[in-house]
């Protein structure tokens, strides 16, 4: 995968920044739009572009919870766990997802089928708890919808 950020696309993200070093930050965010999330082979093409050490890119996309470091699954499960879904049950949903698909808060499973994380809030508040399934929102979850749903979901993703 290296060779991939040494060819004229990737080169161009660089050269839009004209290599300074005080747009690293936007630099990390074009290449993540590109990519998905930012390749550990994309980091120290960045330095040398911008004349500072790989340690210090990766101080930087390791700082910041926006930029991510692994490549995100097919399906991003996002669980609110703001107030009103916290009191609603959604520690229960993020553990039975969890158990479910096999990962924790924060991890992707080594297929690259989920994400799963968890945010102070979706925004959706009278339909407590609520989950999102990449951009669709699956309101007043219990256990139960959480095994329907992805059961659902998985049969009609299959390639019979």
């Amino acid at each position: 995968m290296q060779e991939e950020f040494e060819q004229e696309p990737f080169r161009q993200v660089l050269f839009s920044f004209k290599g300074k070093a005080e747009k690293l930050i936007p630099m990390l965010h074009r290449v993540q739009e590109n990519y998905g999330y930012l390749p550990e082979e994309a980091l120290s093409p960045i330095a040398t572009f911008l004349g500072i050490t790989a340690g210090q890119v990766y101080s930087v996309a390791s700082f910041y919870d926006e930029f991510r470091l692994t490549p995100l699954g097919k399906k991003r499960i996002t669980v609110c766990r703001g107030t009103a879904c916290h009191i609603r049950g959604a520690p229960q949903i993020l553990e039975g997802i969890e158990q479910l698909i096999e990962i924790k808060d924060g991890e992707t499973s080594d297929d690259l089928e989920y994400t799963l994380e968890s945010v102070a809030c979706i925004g959706c508040c009278a339909l407590a708890p609520c989950i999102k399934i990449n951009r669709d929102v699956h309101g007043e979850m219990s256990l139960e919808k959480v095994k329907e749903l992805f059961f659902t979901t998985n049969e009609d993703n299959r390639d019979d």
